[in-house]
């Protein structure tokens, strides 16, 4: 199979369209299901210049009636349906205004978010026009069996999806996006803490963590399930109203960790994930107190007396000289809220 590679714009795409040579709908292609989210995050993608998946397109036999050759979307028909809607959705044949339209939010682009596209500054329309999509183009006799089997190849990577991930997949949002983006800030300490390895990274799992600091600040200490984790994301995805005092409470504690724990946190028991969600929860604790109103306050200091406990405690748990219930708890690497309770308790007294 004879592929050409190459760049065209997002320009490109609506001019096809318009010229009614572009077919964006294909029977082989699943139908649009892209939610509002998920195509304002693609548009602030496009605005940005950020690199988005590859698309394929294959060339069909030229069209008499306007004598323009047609190309067939293979793979991104979604991407550039969503572009195409964002820009001008009277060209979309199967245009339903309560299914397609929508508007870039304010939390994924503060330039662009609740306006359409014809609201923007030339400046702006420019840049995403003049975006460029790397495209692979199949030859016009690649037949439909070629077609479905690269189809099949291009969504199926073999690797399931962890829950992070699907909810990575899912949401777009308030919630997810302050999620990420905290996760994302403390990057350099998960590396220095060693308490997620790249593989981990990777996979989403600091993000997951910070999830789960998010619910311990909204409900005090809690059992992991992803189930609870997955109720978070559904009902603050969309209004998230505890964000700006949620992020300033997380890195006020996170730098807490840094400053009084920072260098030896490698070397301790706490650079295990378990024992760092209760590491964070006593530190919490401290400053905000556990189950306190999420309203703008005094940040209390951490004393250096429970710095020395929190210390000693740790030189107990690496000796096995912590009380049983403890050390099962971390053996165990259990995320029962009982044994978090006790671990935390064990740490504050």
């Amino acid at each position: 199979m004879e592929i050409t590679r190459t760049l065209y714009k997002v320009s490109d795409f609506v001019s096809w369209q318009r010229a009614k040579t572009l077919v964006l709908s294909p029977s082989f292609q699943r139908r649009p299901v892209w939610k509002p989210g998920a195509k304002s995050f693609f548009i602030d993608s496009i605005a940005r210049g950020l690199p988005i998946p590859k698309i394929f397109l294959r060339e069909r036999r030229t069209d008499l009636n306007n004598l323009e050759p047609k190309r067939e979307v293979v793979d991104g028909q979604q991407r550039i349906r969503t572009v195409i809607t964002y820009i001008d959705p009277k060209l979309l044949i199967d245009y339903k205004p309560q299914r397609d339209d929508f508007t870039v939010q304010l939390v994924h682009n503060e330039e662009l978010g609740d306006k359409r596209f014809s609201e923007l500054p030339h400046d702006l329309k420019s840049r995403i026009l003049d975006y460029q999509f790397s495209v692979d183009i199949l030859p016009a006799d690649t037949d439909d069996r070629e077609v479905l089997q690269l189809f099949a190849r291009l969504n199926a990577t073999g690797v399931k999806l962890n829950d992070q991930e699907l909810r990575n997949a899912e949401f777009f949002g308030e919630l997810k996006t302050s999620t990420f983006a905290l996760a994302a800030e403390q990057l350099p300490r998960w590396r220095k803490w060693k308490i997620f390895t790249e593989d981990n990274i990777a996979r989403m799992q600091e993000v997951e963590l910070t999830s789960e600091f998010i619910l311990l600040m909204l409900k005090g200490i809690t059992g992991k399930s992803q189930s609870s984790i997955g109720r978070l994301y559904k009902n603050r995805d969309k209004r998230f109203q505890e964000r700006s005092e949620i992020g300033r409470r997380f890195r006020i504690t996170m730098d807490s960790i840094d400053d009084n724990l920072g260098e030896q946190l490698p070397l301790l028991p706490f650079r295990k994930k378990a024992l760092f969600y209760s590491l964070f929860a006593v530190f919490y604790d401290i400053q905000f107190g556990l189950n306190s109103s999420l309203t703008k306050g005094r940040v209390k200091q951490v004393p250096r007396e429970a710095l020395r406990k929190i210390k000693r405690c740790a030189e107990r748990i690496e000796a096995e000289n912590a009380p049983s219930k403890v050390l099962e708890a971390v053996a165990r690497r259990t995320t029962h809220v009982s044994s978090r309770e006790s671990i935390v308790q064990y740490l504050q007294r």
